[in-house]
């Protein structure tokens, strides 16, 4: 095994090393003829024939051109049969999808599978054409043939935006973007390269920087944002700030030719591409030359440039820190001493102990040194080496958590399995805490690695419920299989997964024109939210009534009903509806406080004339206009008589409309409102007016029954006043409601003296109460020693106030004692 520092190239005090990470599996392509766009984060990458190379070298017309799409080991995946026009650039999302803009402004974007979709940057585009674009992960901006910026900053919804006008007549000399997430703004801003200055662009203004090294034939911007590379007219490399508030460096590159390519590699150092030479250039001016005998692409990541060739992928990275403290040359760093010890303990050496003696202060950031260097190798060898430097450490430690060994042990074996040439992921760990464990679990269900994604999600402890899901849906899409078999397959193989939702599924099932197995899948789905609209959609709407009855959520309930009554007419939605109780009691309470009208018509067509009347009686009170409501009551009376059973209604009705009637002449009559009340209310109210002929005549019209009557006539003429009335009704006839009423309705006037007059007249027994109730104490003792009762003459004695009632008391209560 060659030592770790043998590919390390030092640049001033740091160093940086090229590893080859692939040799190519795809067979020859030149790729100077093609134009390329390779997504980040070891993502696939795009080739399309350039067709203004091919002009050139070949004269010949333009051909629409094919877009064939390669993982970074060369493997070719899904190819794009191109149908459109000319396409001015390429370049790929964060969620890696491809997009292809064209000359006519149309925009489209390619999943890894093929399938697309697009959109248009708008009639500025479609008028004056798209002559060059600038793409970055979650946006674009776009140059048209008039010379004006249409950016799109959101994917998911693509609004084209033209930008500031820059004032410009001539196409620039060079161009790039600084994306929202790295400005001030929070907004998309474009760098023009006109003349010898570079024009600042945003949406709401052109800004000149008011440089004079220009014109800048080439600019590419940091990975952070932070600082631009300029590559001048007389062939200098000018880094400054993007705010062009510091001169970071200047390098003379002795070439006045533009370079192919300029990236950044990382944030440390800058490589200039030209036909065959590669020119990595640092901070202080140093400078490293790699010399290739083909085309190359070059991709910037995060962390270093990936560097594919006809013939291999290689990954130019600045070693980090703890990997060059552990394998520099010389290097006395507490991991570099650990991994040595181990080195010395396999040979056997004393050397050994001598080492670990030496660090043994430091000894836990050895073990976490050696740790975090495995993580950043791409050799499985050095990975083990380091990892057991790390174990070998760890059995000196009297305490220390190995949950950052377990954690980066698990990392290892995901990038291990990701970076194989079949998957062709070639991430670093960098890119991999960058980019999170779920993206790249994203990234492998894209290109349908599902096993991979499974185990890897199992291994990490992560639901699995998305790559299953997106394995049914691709199975439904591309199976021949019958409905049946599509469906008995997909439960099966989701069956171990409670709760697992298949409304997406039964959705994909749907659109491919399964409507059988999406309606089969939708039984399986454990939550009515997801499943019911998806019925609905589907036109299953009586089975989406039934499921959201079985659910027991009213709202849901709710929802289907008036889906259903806004989709069909009455007579098909009450169809629906019937021989479902819970959706009948639903529909009714709603209908009773929003749409009366339905409800009508829904117990019209269920043969329900009671209830019908009932509706009809409630809207009568509800009228004031009184040919209204007669109408209404006319009405539920034609509805109860159509059924025996609501005989007692329907004579109730009849009665009510007489009273209504009777009542109106009676407002005609005594110029007093009568209408609404109740029977024993008009008697009470004629009766307070002193219209006692009227109030009895009324009782004779409606039959109402004596006790009622003389209940009612008592209450009226306590509340005028009339006493003699009083009397004179008391008198009339023995009383069939007693005279005990009379008496309480005087107390409670306190008519104490008229209630008197009334006491004899009650039953012997109540009569000692009701004189206690006037406060006639002497008259209620009386009648309690009358009907020799005890208890009461007690309690008269002990309310009455008068000493010598309470011993003429006294004396009743002695004769009554002394004779038991």
């Amino acid at each position: 095994m060659s030592p770790p520092t043998a590919d390390w190239i030092q640049l001033q005090d740091r160093f940086y090393r090229k590893q080859e990470i692939y040799t190519m599996v795809w067979e020859q392509i030149d790729l100077s003829k093609c134009m390329i766009a390779a997504a980040p984060f070891g993502g696939p990458l795009a080739l399309a024939r350039d067709d203004r190379k091919v002009l050139l070298l070949q004269k010949q017309q333009p051909a629409k051109p094919s877009i064939n799409l390669y993982t970074s080991s060369g493997k070719r995946m899904e190819p794009i049969q191109w149908d459109k026009g000319r396409i001015i650039g390429m370049g790929w999302t964060d969620t890696e999808q491809l997009l292809c803009v064209l000359e006519d402004g149309l925009v489209r974007m390619y999943n890894i599978l093929g399938e697309y979709t697009q959109f248009s940057l708008g009639k500025e585009a479609k008028e004056n054409k798209v002559i060059d674009v600038q793409i970055w992960g979650t946006g674009l901006v776009a140059l048209t043939g008039s010379f004006q910026l249409i950016a799109v900053t959101n994917f998911d919804e693509p609004r084209p935006k033209v930008l500031a006008d820059a004032g410009i007549n001539e196409p620039p000399h060079s161009w790039t973007v600084i994306p929202p997430k790295f400005t001030l703004s929070r907004h998309v801003e474009v760098l023009l390269a006109i003349n010898s200055t570079i024009l600042v662009v945003d949406a709401t203004e052109a800004r000149d920087e008011r440089l004079q090294e220009g014109p800048f034939k080439k600019m590419s911007v940091s990975p952070d944002g932070k600082y631009l590379a300029l590559f001048t007219n007389d062939g200098r490399l000018w880094v400054v700030s993007t705010d062009f508030q510091k001169n970071l460096s200047e390098f003379a590159t002795q070439s006045q030719l533009a370079p192919q390519q300029l990236v950044w590699c990382g944030t440390d150092s800058v490589i200039l591409y030209w036909d065959k030479i590669v020119l990595m250039v640092g901070p202080f001016g140093d400078w490293i030359k790699y010399s290739y005998d083909e085309a190359i692409f070059m991709i910037p990541e995060v962390d270093g440039v990936r560097i594919i060739s006809s013939e291999k992928c290689e990954f130019l990275q600045k070693v980090p820190a703890v990997t060059e403290d552990i394998f520099k040359i010389g290097s006395t760093a507490p991991g570099a001493m650990l991994y040595d010890a181990l080195d010395h303990f396999e040979k056997k050496s004393p050397k050994a102990d001598e080492n670990i003696r030496s660090i043994r202060l430091e000894l836990a950031d050895a073990v976490e040194a050696c740790i975090e260097a495995a993580g950043h190798e791409i050799n499985h060898q050095y990975q083990r080496s380091l990892l057991k430097a790390a174990s070998f450490g760890k059995c000196f430690l009297e305490i220390h958590n190995a949950d950052s060994f377990v954690d980066m042990c698990k990392t290892l074996r995901v990038l291990n399995a990701v970076r194989f040439y079949e998957i062709g992921i070639p991430l670093t760990y960098t890119q991999y805490q960058r980019l999170t464990p779920e993206a790249l679990v994203d990234r492998l269900i894209s290109r349908h690695q599902y096993l991979l994604a499974i185990r890897i999600c199992e291994y990490l402890k992560m639901r699995t419920d998305r790559i299953l899901i997106h394995w049914a849906c691709s199975k439904i899409k591309i199976s021949n299989d019958d409905e049946d078999t599509l469906c008995r397959m997909v439960v099966e193989k989701l069956a171990n997964k409670p709760g697992l939702s298949y409304s997406e599924i039964a959705m994909t099932a749907h659109k491919t024109g399964h409507s059988k197995l999406a309606t089969m899948l939708l039984d399986y789905e454990p939550r009515a939210g997801d499943q019911v609209p998806l019925l609905m959609s589907m036109g299953q709407d009586e089975l989406a009534l039934v499921k959201a009855i079985e659910s027991g959520d009213t709202d849901l309930v709710y929802h289907v009903i008036l889906y259903l009554k806004r989709k069909n007419d009455p007579g098909d939605f009450f169809r629906i509806i019937n021989n479902k109780p819970l959706a009948c009691h639903l529909l009714e309470s709603y209908c009773k406080q929003q749409d009366p009208e339905l409800l009508k018509n829904f117990y019209y067509q269920d043969d329900r004339s009671g209830d019908n009347a009932n509706l009809s009686l409630i809207e009568s009170f509800q009228q004031k206009d009184l040919t209204e409501r007669t109408k209404r009551l006319k009405t539920s009376l034609k509805l109860y008589q159509e059924n025996k059973e609501h005989a007692f209604e329907a004579k109730a009705i009849e009665e009510s409309l007489k009273l209504l009637q009777a009542q109106v002449q009676l407002e005609k009559d005594c110029n007093q409102p009568f209408t609404g009340l109740s029977l024993s209310s008009t008697v009470y109210k004629l009766i307070t007016i002193n219209q006692g002929s009227r109030a009895t005549k009324v009782r004779n019209d409606f039959q109402m029954p004596d006790k009622r009557f003389w209940w009612i006539k008592l209450r009226a003429l306590v509340e005028i006043r009339d006493w003699d009335g009083v009397a004179t009704l008391a008198k009339s006839k023995k009383s069939p409601i007693g005279y005990e009423p009379f008496v309480e309705e005087c107390v409670k006037a306190m008519q104490y003296r008229e209630a008197a007059k009334y006491i004899l007249k009650c039953d012997a027994h109540l009569r000692a109460g009701l004189f206690l109730k006037i406060e006639a104490y002497q008259e209620a003792g009386e009648q309690a020693f009358l009907q020799k009762d005890l208890e009461t003459l007690k309690e008269i004695r002990d309310k009455c106030p008068n000493a010598l009632l309470q011993g003429q008391i006294d004396g009743y209560i002695t004769q009554l004692a002394s004779s038991r």
